[in-house]
């Protein structure tokens, strides 16, 4: 067994949380290597580029979060941390800085609002992801969000998913716009309908196996299994758990639930889940989902009459403490104090009326917190980077900002149309860099003798109803000529190049990329809108 699995074996990681006031009394250095490794099952990381110092991850399951809950997180950041709040690709916040002595009081708190950093690391059911405008989308096929509850609350604390092989990644969602990248999940319900009896029902679809790390992106595998709503927590937990009881356990870098179904076949795979059920599955309904991919950044009519919501972009997921404090405030005043977090790094506050849309969109807060952001910033999105991770190879998010500024100087952004631009820092992919129009990936080149902050360049990546992996087109290019080898990049490998309009089976018209659909679901323009109420 590789190390983690010995830790494991040892002891039950979760009465690691006895022990926190022992490491409070006798410091971080008194910590042994194995706890710090438990820790992370509650969301606690010891960083080597900050010693002493701990980043904490939060769990926001399907990124609905509230206004008071905003509020403590951005005190808890302002009295214990740095100040600084990142906003992860899977709708979660992570606090910085954090001391040992303080965690007690900080998960006090944290508990108070009813948030939770439990299993958010290592060998766990990391949070669950969902659609951030389920129940509010005009146009989703389910909402989907009772469901990603119900199995969070199925998994958490739960001894039986404590001790996977790796971690395992779950996405559900009722969206028709591919918000989320389900083909880079372990685990991702879609959306989809069946005609069973002569009766259309309402579900999903199973797809399984994707990842990004552990030797780059396998896009998931269509299992060919319909799922009705009431049936997911069960058929979610036990594939979950086949993966515990039969992923390898040996090196930890192919052990990824991918690796398993390679190794037994789409078909023995679903015949041990049959076992496991104990009764048949049915085979896949009609995919819901649409051509297009959309963010839902900007404004947006809802469901309910005379109500909108508001994606604001936060830019590469890095806000500061007082920021998220007045979008709670914002939420709060505007809204009903809800908030959603998005899987590309924004914030979308719901339940605007018409009435308020116009002075929220004046609010001083939203000159840093875009809602119509350019067609870079839009899509511009960076992990954490080497201040505060030691497997990066280079800082991304100040450079990721600084390139893409420089690329909007340069090029007609209304003739490129919208592209993603995604960095990531190491090979384990946090920033989804496979999966953007244009990726890059962080190292170290050899360059007139010196060594500097370089980067691979890849393109064409795309998630969604026809996925496909990035490929890399240049290697070891430096950060500070990137704008420029950029400037003539992007003209020839724009979205719609890269990725040819395709028509949805049985629909009459093609779904152009990059354009806002038709109906209730437009984007709206602001100033039209505002004239006109």
């Amino acid at each position: 067994m590789n190390k983690v699995e010995i830790l494991k074996a040892e002891k039950y990681v979760l009465d690691v949380k006895n022990d926190l006031a022992r490491f409070a009394r006798e410091g971080w250095e008194s910590i042994s290597e194995d706890d710090v490794q438990r820790l992370k099952w509650y969301g606690l990381f010891l960083r080597k580029p900050t010693p002493g110092f701990f980043m904490l991850r939060v769990r926001i399951p399907n990124g609905f979060a509230t206004a008071n809950q905003l509020r403590v997180l951005s005190l808890i950041a302002t009295e214990f941390g740095n100040g600084v709040i990142d906003i992860t690709t899977r709708q979660q916040f992570q606090i910085r800085h954090l001391r040992i002595e303080d965690v007690a009081v900080v998960c006090e708190a944290l508990e108070s609002v009813g948030l939770t950093t439990l299993q958010t690391g290592i060998d766990n059911v990391r949070n669950i992801m969902g659609c951030p405008v389920a129940g509010l989308h005009p146009k989703e096929i389910i909402d989907a969000s009772p469901w990603v509850r119900a199995l969070n609350r199925h998994i958490l604390n739960n001894p039986e998913f404590v001790n996977l092989p790796r971690k395992f990644n779950v996405a559900i969602t009722g969206c028709p716009d591919n918000c989320l990248h389900t083909e880079t999940q372990d685990l991702a319900l879609v959306p989809a309908v069946k005609t069973i009896a002569g009766r259309e029902h309402i579900g999903f679809n199973i797809l399984a196996g994707g990842k990004l790390g552990s030797g780059g992106y396998r896009i998931a595998t269509p299992l060919n299994i319909f799922v009705h709503p009431e049936e997911v927590v069960e058929v979610c937990a036990e594939i979950i758990l086949l993966y515990r009881d039969h992923g390898c356990r040996e090196s930890r870098t192919q052990n990824r639930l991918a690796f398993l179904l390679d190794e037994w076949g789409e078909e023995r795979f679903r015949e041990e889940l049959v076992l496991r059920l104990k009764r048949p599955l049915e085979g896949a309904g009609q995919d819901k989902r649409l051509n297009e991919i959309k963010d839902h950044m900007g404004v947006f009519r809802q469901k309910k009459s005379k109500m909108n919501f508001v994606g604001l972009k936060v830019i590469v997921g890095r806000i500061q403490a007082e920021e998220l404090f007045q979008v709670a405030e914002l939420a709060h005043q505007y809204g009903n104090g809800e908030i959603r977090i998005s899987p590309h790094q924004a914030l979308i506050i719901p339940n605007v009326t018409d009435k308020g849309l116009g002075d929220f969109l004046e609010e001083p807060a939203l000159k840093n917190l875009l809602y119509a952001p350019s067609a870079i910033q839009k899509n511009l999105v960076s992990c954490v980077g080497k201040d505060y991770c030691h497997l990066a190879a280079i800082e991304t998010k100040s450079q990721a900002v600084e390139v893409a500024r420089q690329v909007e100087d340069k090029l007609d952004l209304e003739k490129v149309g919208p592209i993603s631009m995604h960095w990531s820092g190491c090979p384990a992919g946090c920033g989804n860099h496979l999966v953007a129009d244009i990726g890059f990936l962080g190292k170290k080149a050899k360059v007139n003798g010196d060594i500097v902050d370089a980067v691979d360049i890849f393109v064409g990546g795309r998630a969604g109803p026809h996925p496909k992996q990035a490929v890399k087109i240049l290697e070891n290019v430096p950060c500070d000529r990137l704008p420029q080898v950029l400037e003539n990049i992007i003209p020839y490998h724009t979205r719609t190049k890269m990725h040819p309009i395709r028509k949805k089976r049985g629909a009459n018209k093609t779904l152009k990329m990059g354009k806002p659909i038709t109906g209730d679901q437009k984007a709206l323009s602001p100033k039209p809108f505002l004239a006109c109420i």
